[in-house]
């Protein structure tokens, strides 16, 4: 398997950057550190002030929308064989990995380095992403267009609900990803996102998902956003090295066959016990391993056997272990983001 080359590129000149300004007007403490807990700033018309940069907090839905059980199933047939097409096939069709725009993936793709400047104003409120893009919400009460030419960001409008500022967003192509693993959406997704600024530093945004082509029912995250004081946005730049995009033909395909009873032995309930933190906050604390027809999944997403205790997936290499009796005690999950260990629990 082979993978693409891409170079990320970060200009960080130390004489053209404020990373280390202190940010002006905003809160702060008597030792003149930034007070994220004073109240939430207000437009002249009372409505909260959202305007400030921003840093979504790393969240495991980035990497998969799928993280309760309770959700697994959500995706009509069509989608789901789609998104297991993109697992199987380590995701070299992401829109990401070839340089473009992440589309409803922008709403959780900051993480711990990336972040988004809001600048609000009475009638549009615009979103700068770290990564390139941009979004403009009108909130001069126009509707959403009836026959969008669809885009990669979609058409935003928004509304106020008490102190909560309501978006709905839609018009949509259908060639980006809700995820990195590869769940898919149509032309016709429509995005809700709610913003409710909690105080100064500390804001939760709940998102809907509404698809009715690829999705049962809606489906609802949350994520929390915290205010990034006395410091800025790098430029950043994706450029795809077009000499090994040929290249980017990955699949992962199995080298033995275990017994389904071996399988078995898998099945359970993990939690992160040591390794790279940011692994655990992209892949998540937890982990559920099951058996689907003779075939061996981490959540949602199909585990390819090497040999019986080591599997390839769309997350990275799975190395289970085994005590002197047989019994599964913990996996390894070796990625890019780092190695991560998971202890069984039940």
């Amino acid at each position: 398997m082979r993978t693409l080359s891409l170079a990320l590129v970060f200009s960080a000149s130390a004489f053209g950057q404020w990373l280390n300004l202190p940010t002006p007007g905003i809160p702060r403490t008597s030792d003149g550190k930034p007070n994220l807990t004073a109240p939430v700033p207000r437009m002249p018309d009372g409505k909260p002030d959202l305007s400030g940069l921003w840093q979504p907090e790393l969240t495991p839905y980035r990497f998969d929308v799928i993280q309760d059980i309770k959700d697994e199933g959500i995706f009509r047939p069509a989608a789901a064989a789609l998104f297991l097409q993109r697992a199987v096939n380590l995701r070299h069709d992401n829109p990401v990995t070839h340089c473009l725009p992440a589309g409803p993936q922008a709403i959780f793709a900051a993480g711990s380095t990336r972040f988004y400047r809001i600048v609000q104003s009475p009638n549009v409120i615009a979103l700068l992403y770290e990564l390139g893009d941009f979004r403009q919400i009108y909130t001069d009460g126009r509707k959403l267009p009836e026959d969008p030419n669809p885009t990669w960001m979609g058409y935003s409008v928004g509304h106020w609900e008490g102190d909560t500022l309501v978006v709905e967003t839609a018009g949509f192509n259908d060639k980006s990803w809700l995820d990195m693993v590869g769940h898919p959406h149509s032309e016709s997704l429509r995005v809700t996102e709610k913003f409710r600024r909690a105080d100064f530093g500390h804001m939760q945004v709940q998102v809907t998902y509404d698809d009715p082509e690829t999705l049962i029912r809606p489906l609802t995250i949350s994520v929390g956003v915290n205010y990034a004081a006395d410091t800025d946005m790098l430029e950043y730049v994706c450029a795809e090295d077009e000499r090994d995009t040929e290249h980017l033909v990955g699949t992962a395909k199995a080298a033995t066959h275990p017994s389904t009873a071996m399988l078995a032995r898998y099945a359970g309930e993990y939690k992160f016990r040591d390794g790279v933190i940011s692994s655990r906050d992209f892949f998540g604390p937890d982990q559920i391993i099951s058996v689907k027809d003779g075939e061996l999944y981490m959540k949602d997403f199909p585990l390819i056997p090497q040999t019986e205790t080591r599997f390839d997936s769309t997350a990275g290499t799975i190395q289970f272990y085994l005590d002197s009796s047989g019994r599964v005690t913990h996996f390894t999950l070796s990625a890019a983001e780092g190695d991560a260990r998971y202890d069984r629990t039940h």
